[in-house]
This record gives C-alpha cells, structure tokens and sequence, in this order.
C-alpha cells in the first residue's frame, strides 16, 4: 500500500476505475489519466518529455487525486482551492512534483484560479503546475491562459489539451510503443475511455466569434487594428487549429506531427501571438508550416482571407541531374502517379528575378512542358505541390471553415505528400575502363571486377 506524504492532509491513490458520482466527470477523468501514467511506463514517459522532465525505468510515479495539504488544513483554507491531483515522481534521492488543474466540455481555467495554485505550488515546494481542458497550445509551454511572468517565478506552468493525451496514446498503440502486453490493455482501455463522449473530450470545432466580421472586414478593405480584439481573438482560435491539425495528422499516419517554430516563437507565446497578428493586419492570410516525420518536405498550410480560399502545398527542390524544366517536372510527375489531380496545380520557381509558372497538374500530365518560360531560357530550381480549396461564402463560416481546412490537410498529403520524395544526388561512381591497346607494365593490376589498384598487388578495398 503507497503510503500517503507526509505534507498531504487528504487525498486518494488515483484510480483506473474511480467510484466517482456521473456527474463528476473532471473527477473520474483525472483518476483514469493519472492512474493510467502509474500503470503505463511509456505514456508516462511520453506525456512527461513533452514538458522536459526525464523519466527513468528506476523511477517511480505516485499520483493522488482531490489532495488537500496538511498545511492548509490547518489554516482552514476552503476546498475549491483543492487541486485535481498531484504526481510526485522520485528518482533515487530526487523528488519532482507537479499539480494538476483540468477541465472537460467546455470549461476553462481562470488565470485566477491558476494564480492560486501557483502560489499554492511556491508554499509547498511544488515544481511545476499542469492543466489539462480542451483548449489548445502549440507547446506545453504555452499556456492559454495569459500569466505575468512574475507570477511564474520558481514554478513552472504547463498545459495539456486532452485532445494532446488522446494522441499520445493512439500513437503508442499504433507503433507498438508498449511492450508489455497487460499495459498494452490498460493503455487500450485508457483510449477507448477518452473517445467516448463520457470523457467530455473535445477537438477544435470553430473559429471564435468575430470571425465573420473579420472576413467581411478584408473582403470590403477594411483596415484591422493588430491590438482589437477581434484580431487577437482570431490569432489566437488560428494557432489552436494549428495544433488541432497537428494531432489530426499524428493520428492519422501514426507518426510524430508538430509545428515548424521559429526559435523566438517557440520560446515566447506573447511574441508569436504579436508578431502573428501585426502579419495578419499588414496582409490577411493565416498560414503555418507542419512537420511530419520523414516527409520530403514541411506541408505548408494558408488560409488567403481576401481571395477566401484554402492552400496546402510541399515544395521540393529540383534535381539538378536533369537539364530542362521539361524533365525536371517529369520527375516530379512520376512521383504523383496516384494523385487524383482535382484541384492540383504545380508551381515551377526560379532564382533571382526570373518568373514562376503555374499549371494544373492534369494539364502537365499530358503536356509538362507548359511550365517552361516562353521568354526565358531560365530552368526551374524549385517544384512546388499545391492544391486550392475555393470556399467563396463558406469561408467566414466559423464551423466550415475549420471542418473543410480538416478535410483539405489530410486530402492533400494522402493524394500528394506522402508520396513526394525529395531529390538526392547519385553517389560518384568509379570508373571501370582501362586505355585500350596500352599492353606495357604500369605497375598496376586489374582484379577480376576491373577495379585497379597500385603495387600490383590484387589488394582487397578496405
């Protein structure tokens, strides 16, 4: 039996099965997650690393649900100041602490609420807090919730969407990430719970309410101020469908999604949230970069507000083995041999000042040579895959806009993305002829595969 720490006044061992009443929802969701971190080494590993803290296979993971501290009981504090849980991970000497917050449906943490358990972590040498709601981050360092700084001193703040759990676990599942087989059950089990609509578990569904003002706004010229509302807003419904398109895409081919950051960006919510909306006012499109693993190139995501369409596009570079433009789409084409090419053009650009060309992709299949410069002789060094998505009036639609941008990321790597390789070089090859007709001593044989060596001597190549 774990015995209960010492600064813990109360609190329950979280539960795989928690008795919990129906309407407890938060409750039993916490109890299966923390339960199932104690029981599953590798999702614990997993969900730990994503916010850099290193979990051993000596380590030990305790996990507590609805925890009052010792402390506080005696102080009479009320209990709505009482965290979800609290996961205590030891490694030999080493304690690392964490409280958790968490919300389902549509509940959110206040930044009131969340100063509160920051200072609760300060006064009872607490690490770190994590909350878990339904709201998206595109790191667990960013939080959705706007903290000063100096609230965050000596303690620090994480967020989990549990859209961001649920992947976690189906990504396990689907690569074998698991090799104990009981745990592969619990894991399972654990899966199927969190896509149920017990769990309250919700994706990104709908851009935020000014939405349509905005579209309508840029559609008649409109000036957007980069600090109103209504832009801050938008950027900030953008970057969660950002991440919601990454677990979307995890998902789906069972490998690691994430999104291309700049360094300053990926250190700095507040900056990305700025420089994101002072781009959106200067000129209004939405646009990210998505990295999948092993994939030719970044999948390159814009929503074009003025012209209200969708864009998804990989650009690779040409391969310089082939002289004309003509050939070097032909290589290209031959890679999208399966592509249904609806609503697929190909981009050919070119360096310096020289003019890009573009054609749909049914039209070169036939003719490749259209991407050619009527009043240039200049080659393509760069082949790029778009498909458009024309939405006209949908596109200020809050709910159709992010389900048709849902449809369009996965359509475009399923027919195009996932079949693009990127150019490499052919390796040197060494030159197997020898001067016809030269019958004197060089000093120099031949062995039988016609490769020559120094000294006479058949030597083996080491």
């Amino acid at each position: 039996m774990v015995q209960r720490p010492e600064f813990i006044a109360s609190g329950e061992l979280a539960r795989l099965i928690p008795i919990v009443a129906d309407s407890a929802r938060e409750q039993r969701s916490v109890s299966i997650l923390l339960a199932g971190m104690r029981s599953v080494y590798e999702l614990r590993q997993a969900l730990l690393k994503s916010i850099s803290v290193r979990v051993g296979s000596s380590a030990t993971l305790e996990a507590w649900t609805e925890v009052i501290f010792e402390e506080d009981k005696r102080e009479g504090k009320k209990t709505n100041d009482r965290p979800d849980g609290l996961l205590i991970l030891r490694t030999g000497r080493r304690e690392w602490r964490a409280l958790i917050e968490a919300k389902v449906g549509n509940k959110v943490v206040e930044e009131e609420q969340i100063t509160r358990y920051i200072q609760q972590a300060k006064k009872h040498n607490i690490d770190a807090v994590i909350t878990i709601t339904n709201q998206f981050a595109a790191l667990p360092t960013h939080h959705p919730v706007k903290v000063p700084k100096s609230a965050i001193k000596n303690v620090a703040l994480f967020h989990w969407s549990w859209a961001f759990i649920r992947t976690q676990c189906a990504l396990l599942l689907k690569n074998d990430g698991v090799e104990d087989q009981d745990q592969v059950f619990i894991l399972e089990e654990l899966l199927r719970y969190f896509e149920s609509d017990v769990a309250g578990i919700t994706n990104f569904d709908q851009m935020n309410s000014e939405w349509k003002d905005v579209v309508n706004k840029v559609k008649s010229n409109a000036p957007l101020a980069k600090t109103s509302d209504e832009v801050q807003n938008t950027i900030t419904a953008w970057h969660q469908e950002q991440r919601d398109l990454c677990l979307i895409m995890s998902r789906l081919t069972g490998s690691d999604v994430t999104l291309k950051l700049s360094h300053e960006h990926r250190l700095d919510h507040a900056k990305r949230v700025k420089d994101d909306a002072e781009a959106l006012c200067k000129e209004p499109i939405l646009n990210c970069a998505l990295s999948i693993t092993n994939a030719a190139a970044d999948l390159e995501v814009c929503a074009d507000i003025q012209r209200r369409m969708i864009f998804c596009s990989m650009k690779l570079a040409a391969p310089k083995d082939k002289k004309s433009t003509k050939a070097r789409v032909n290589w290209l084409l031959r890679q999208l041999r399966k592509t249904n090419p609806e609503g697929f053009y190909i981009r050919a650009t070119r360096p310096g000042k020289a003019a890009a060309t573009l054609q749909p992709l049914n039209t070169l299949i036939q003719s490749p040579e259209l991407l050619e410069l009527d009043q240039s002789k200049v080659v393509a060094t760069g082949l790029e895959v778009v498909y458009e998505v024309d939405l006209a009036g949908k596109f200020s639609g809050r709910r159709v806009f992010v389900e048709e941008i849902e449809k369009a990321v996965p359509h475009f790597y399923q027919e195009a993305g996932q079949w693009l390789k990127a150019w490499t070089a052919p390796a040197p090859k060494i030159s197997r002829e020898l001067d016809e007709g030269d019958d004197e001593d060089t000093g120099k044989d031949e062995n039988r595969d016609g490769i020559i060596f120094a000294g006479g001597v058949n030597e083996k190549l080491a």
